[in-house]
């Protein structure tokens, strides 16, 4: 049995302070109260990141054996457990190897951030494409996405176009987490998508719709109907942050999943899409925004610092809400019988100091 004890536990029931967690055979077995001197340590459960398309210099459309460990590594160093490696809109052939590369590596054997899918973020978006390449953007293929291995659980699609309902309604037939993005819907044709069974947002007000008084768009629907989460970039850059505090009053909890929309921005690319860091983003040449350098624990720590979230609501941003949206019940949250991915932040910074996946602790 390991024993580890913070200054403050995050539970599902608010936080202990001090308290203690005790994992064993991988899980947790008890989260307690306790008293006197302990490490003076935020413990978190460990955090689940939906879209990570690469990290500093590791792509994952591209990434080889070594790549592989590398973003083991650098997700362990921010306190990330689960993921899901994103890939962005190419030609249709060109994500069935791909798709099975990451397969390949999410059947490593070990202690290390555990693969939960895949995320697919295009080719079936809407008519704001962002960075992604508009000439391969394509209309969403039913038939195609039924067609999907399993471990594809994420697809993020236009609503507006032709056979998007569709589209949608193909990836909830095969038990897949369908989202919304790169959309200019309208407020009606985004209901439309929530009524096919979208329940996700992605990357929340940006290649979006946005909220207009009399149009309200996509982000007049997500704020709006409590069906569907939303998915915050949450460094400042993608999003102000009064745009974030008007997210997280709006939405209950649960409906809110950090994300890092991390890319390989150091390789100057994400997959075959050309970019470069300003210092604030990676963008492309004309300065349009193409994913992000954040990471988990510092989007957790900016909406907390910047925004005035609470800490409690913060960490269930970035661990329960996405693990629910993914249907992965057995992790999320520090409680008896969950999976014991742990993250130790530091009180002062909420910046990663310690992770621990199945009970192991990981080197970062």
């Amino acid at each position: 049995m390991t024993v580890l004890a913070g200054s403050r536990v995050v539970t599902p029931m608010g936080v202990l302070s001090p308290g203690l967690v005790e994992m064993d055979g991988g899980r947790v077995t008890s989260v307690v109260p306790t008293t006197g001197l302990v490490p003076d340590r935020i413990l978190a459960p460990g955090l689940i990141d939906l879209q990570v398309n690469g990290i500093d210099d590791v792509d994952v459309a591209t990434a080889d054996a070594a790549g592989w460990e590398r973003l083991d590594h650098l997700l362990a160093a921010q306190g990330t457990t689960t993921w899901l490696p994103t890939l962005v809109t190419a030609p249709l052939g060109a994500y069935p190897d791909r798709i099975e590369a990451i397969a390949t590596a999410a059947g490593r054997p070990g202690a290390r951030p555990h693969i939960a899918g895949v995320h697919l973020e295009g080719p079936f978006l809407g008519s704001r494409p962002g960075a992604h390449p508009p000439q391969l953007v394509r209309p969403p293929d039913a038939e195609w996405i039924a067609g999907l291995p399993a471990i594809v659980k994420l697809v993020t699609l236009g609503a507006e176009g032709p056979g998007a309902l569709d589209g949608i309604r193909a990836v909830v037939a095969r038990r897949g987490l369908a989202a919304v993005g790169h959309s200019d819907a309208t407020l009606v044709q985004a209901t439309a998508a929530i009524d096919a069974g979208a329940r996700l947002a992605t990357h929340g007000f940006n290649a979006m719709s946005g909220l207009h008084h009399r149009e309200p768009g996509l982000v007049g629907a997500f704020l709006t109907d409590d069906r569907v989460a939303v998915s915050l970039v949450a460094d400042g850059i993608h999003v102000h942050p009064a745009a974030l505090d008007v997210a997280f009053r709006c939405k209950p909890d649960g409906r809110i999943a950090l994300v890092t929309d991390a890319v390989a921005w150091r390789t100057g690319r994400a997959d075959e899409i050309g970019l470069v860091h300003d210092g604030s983003a990676p963008r492309l040449a004309d300065g349009t925004i193409a994913g992000s350098s954040l990471t988990m624990d510092a989007a957790v720590a900016f909406v907390v610092g910047r925004v005035g979230v609470s800490l409690e609501r913060a960490v269930r941003a970035a661990s329960a809400t996405p693990a629910a949206l993914l249907g992965l019940h057995d992790r999320g949250a520090l409680a008896s019988g969950r999976r014991a991915d742990v993250v130790a932040l530091d009180p002062h910074t909420l910046r990663c100091t310690e992770t621990w996946i199945g009970g192991t602790q990981v080197q970062g």
